[in-house]
């Protein structure tokens, strides 16, 4: 994950330009309130205030508008108007107080060895899987003797496993998860017929909420050839390959192939709201959280970012009223869909961002609005500009270490923002025996997302050492190497999912336990560490020197802590 979400300082009611029918905006289709391609009224998700709907409605029509169905669960009305005039007027009420269009608010995001070479300047889109210059790789090791031992032929290079303690002399030994734990992973979708997810794949509870696009408002390929009806994929294909690599590293079984994840007896559950192409929009991101409230889901993990604005300014005097009016609208609605999981037994964790910064002390963005392309411009900004989920209230937010453990160059970090701290890779980590990509994560990866990307030949062979098949008894499966706090907050969500199967008691999806008390029992089973002994990190990739504030309980590199698989599966409570 590039970025994470935002930090939510004060309630705030908005307005949403949305893409709700396919075929109307189109990713990021112009400013807000741009009409979709095909020329006809666009649409928006009007956030009203709350007791403000029949307001709301009024206000619709007075600025010339025409309203649709309500969604009283989060507090918007469907409507359609002419454009940013439109989204203006309805912003000058006192029943709603923002608009923005449902462009693309997200990029799922990782990073890879050759991503971290680049530097700095292509960090805040590293999303796509690159391919590294080391020799392919394949294991063929015997798995049945491997999983009776606690652990799977890969483990070995598992050293993320062995630093948060999910090994078979720690949690695998005790707590493993259980079956009635589902885990909702929110991202581009969970490929549930790889050998190491199926096992562990809840399909009945599986939703797709997103609708492919081919092409960007330019004609540009975006997802490319729709390969299912209308768009829409089944629930069990991640073309992306991004969800299956969080998945699989929250909870791959110990099957005797492959890896095993932190809590590797849950259920794993995809509620896709990202695209082939990783890209997040609105719409999909509300229902998502909106489903994992109503669902049961007991934990879901957010590993993707908002987008177009990397940093969203309610009141930003260097944006236009249409602009603060948009970022008003992501704030509000993400954290109505947050607060609404939330009150119903979600349990929130978002990776922080990979944006290398220090989230407390934000002054220049200069990669905003990120879509339409080149339209960035350089613009101050505050702390009261936020990032969304990370920042958002009721949210975990997850800062990324190297196989050394410190913090990785990528990480963003904060003292307000960094709540615990995990594994995430970094094939720059010079504090370590392991080179390459073996200082990245490994983790599942789709066969079909691997063949696209060109990092296996036709015969399935590996092309690159980022790339790993394990091969048993005539069958194989793939795993991949990727860095970011995406990889770095599927470890704590994995935690959470023991401490529920230990502490949950019987809900509405087979265990349950308040999002308060996981909460407090991560930060309780964390492994409190301090800032460097300098105060500072100096990394030479990004030539950039971060400093640490904060004492050994809670800093912002580290939060409370490193997250403890073992620690959870042997605390008291």
């Amino acid at each position: 994950m590039v970025r994470g979400y935002g930090r939510l300082k004060g309630a705030v009611v908005s307005v949403t330009v949305g893409a709700l029918a396919a075929g109307s905006v189109l990713t990021g289709a112009g400013p807000a309130g741009a009409a979709p391609a095909s020329g006809g009224t666009p649409e928006f998700l009007v956030f009203y205030a709350p007791g403000a709907r029949d307001d709301a409605l009024g206000a619709i029509r007075t600025a010339g508008g025409s309203a649709g169905a309500v969604d009283a669960k989060l507090g918007y009305v469907v409507a359609r108007g002419a454009g940013t005039a439109f989204a203006e007027r309805l912003g000058a009420s006192p029943s709603v107080v923002g608009v923005t269009s449902d462009r693309r608010i997200g990029t799922a995001t990782a990073l890879t060895s050759t991503s971290a070479r680049g530097a700095a300047a292509t960090v805040r889109r590293a999303s796509e899987s690159t391919v590294s210059e080391s020799t392919a790789s394949e294991s063929t090791a015997s798995g049945s003797a491997a999983a009776k031992g606690g652990a799977d032929p890969l483990s070995s290079r598992q050293w993320d496993m062995k630093m948060i303690g999910a090994t078979a002399t720690g949690s695998y030994a005790t707590a493993r998860g259980n079956k009635k734990v589902l885990v909702g992973i929110i991202d581009t979708g969970v490929d549930g017929k790889h050998p190491d997810i199926a096992p562990n794949f809840n399909r009945a509870l599986s939703r797709n909420f997103v609708t492919d696009r081919p092409n960007d408002p330019n004609g540009k390929t975006l997802d490319g050839p729709c390969e299912a009806k209308g768009c829409k994929d089944p629930v069990d294909v991640d073309d992306d390959g991004h969800g299956t690599h969080v998945a699989s590293t929250i909870g791959s079984p110990l099957n005797g192939i492959g890896v095993a994840g932190v809590a590797p007896d849950v259920s794993l559950v995809n509620i896709r709201a990202g695209t082939d192409s990783g890209f997040f929009f609105l719409k999909p991101v509300l229902d998502a959280l909106t489903y994992a409230g109503d669902a049961g889901i007991d934990v879901v993990n957010m590993s993707f970012f908002v987008d177009p604005w990397t940093f969203n300014c309610a009141h930003n005097p260097s944006d236009s009223r249409a602009e603060q009016l948009q970022q008003q609208g992501i704030i509000t609605g993400v954290q109505r869909a947050l607060d609404y999981a939330r009150g119903h037994g979600v349990t929130l964790i978002s990776a922080l961002g990979n944006g290398s910064t220090d989230l407390g002390r934000p002054t220049v963005d200069k990669d905003s609005p990120g879509y339409p392309l080149n339209s960035e411009r350089e613009r101050k900004i505050d702390n009261s500009c936020i990032n969304v989920p990370a920042e958002s209230r009721g949210v975990i937010s997850i800062s990324a270490l190297g196989p050394s453990g410190g913090k990785a160059w990528y990480s963003d970090y904060g003292v307000e923002q960094t709540d615990l701290s995990a594994p995430g890779g970094d094939p720059s980590d010079e504090g370590t025996s392991l080179k390459g990509t073996a200082r990245e994560i490994l983790a599942a990866a789709p066969e079909k997302a691997l063949r696209r990307q060109n990092l296996i030949d036709a015969s399935g062979r590996p092309k690159t050492s980022q790339v790993v098949r394990d091969c048993h008894n005539g069958k194989c499966a793939y795993y991949q190497y990727l860095s970011g706090t995406s990889m770095a907050s599927p470890h704590a969500t994995g935690v959470a999912a023991i401490l529920i199967s230990r502490f949950g008691k019987p809900g509405k999806g087979g265990l349950a336990l308040s999002p308060a008390t996981v909460e407090r029992l991560l930060y309780a089973t964390a492994t409190p560490t301090a800032c460097p002994a300098s105060g500072a990190t100096k990394y030479s990739v990004s030539e950039e020197t971060h400093v640490c504030a904060g004492p050994r309980a809670k800093n912002g590199f580290y939060g409370r802590g490193i997250v403890s698989a073992s620690r959870a599966a042997t605390t008291k409570g």
